[in-house]
């Protein structure tokens, strides 16, 4: 019988696969609808539109947004901005990168980033120091970015 280890592993990894469909989606509509933004909203609309019912369906209830407001750090409204700037990067560059070169580029932005929020404990989550096997991980994804980005230079 599989741990909660290798569940949440696999559940992640199909979260990630299906990062380069919604890149390639999304930079569709943003062509067929005429401008890039649209596409963010269009694709952030679909997301609310399907997110209510479930919420629903499963009777969560409502928040209070003014205790969250008051009582939380600053930087937890930044999701919201972070998925904006996601989503647009995404259906402007995955078509010109190719769906491979830009998920691995952002595979290897959020590592860094990841490495540096473990490291210092921020964002609410546990510090974890920033080993050499770590790094060292981290080193070989930016080698693979680099050989995805050359491999493409050289097919163009």
């Amino acid at each position: 019988m599989p741990n909660l280890g290798s569940s949440l592993l696999a559940a992640a990894l199909v979260a990630g696969a299906a990062i380069p469909f919604q890149a390639g989606a999304n930079a569709m509509l943003g062509r067929l609808l005429g401008h890039p933004l649209w596409a963010t909203m269009v694709s952030l609309a679909v997301s609310v539109a399907l997110a209510v019912p479930v919420m629903l369906a499963f009777r969560v209830p409502v928040p209070s947004f003014a205790t969250a407001a008051a009582t939380g750090p600053w930087w937890i409204w930044t999701g919201g901005v972070a998925g904006v700037v996601y989503v647009t990067a995404a259906l402007l560059l995955a078509p010109k990168m190719g769906a491979a070169s830009f998920v691995v580029a952002v595979i290897g932005g959020q590592m860094v980033a990841s490495l540096v929020i473990d490291h210092f404990g921020l964002m609410g989550f546990v510090q974890r120091p920033a080993s050499l096997a770590r790094v060292a991980g981290l080193v070989l994804i930016v080698i693979g970015l680099v050989v995805t980005q050359w491999s493409n230079a050289k097919a163009g």
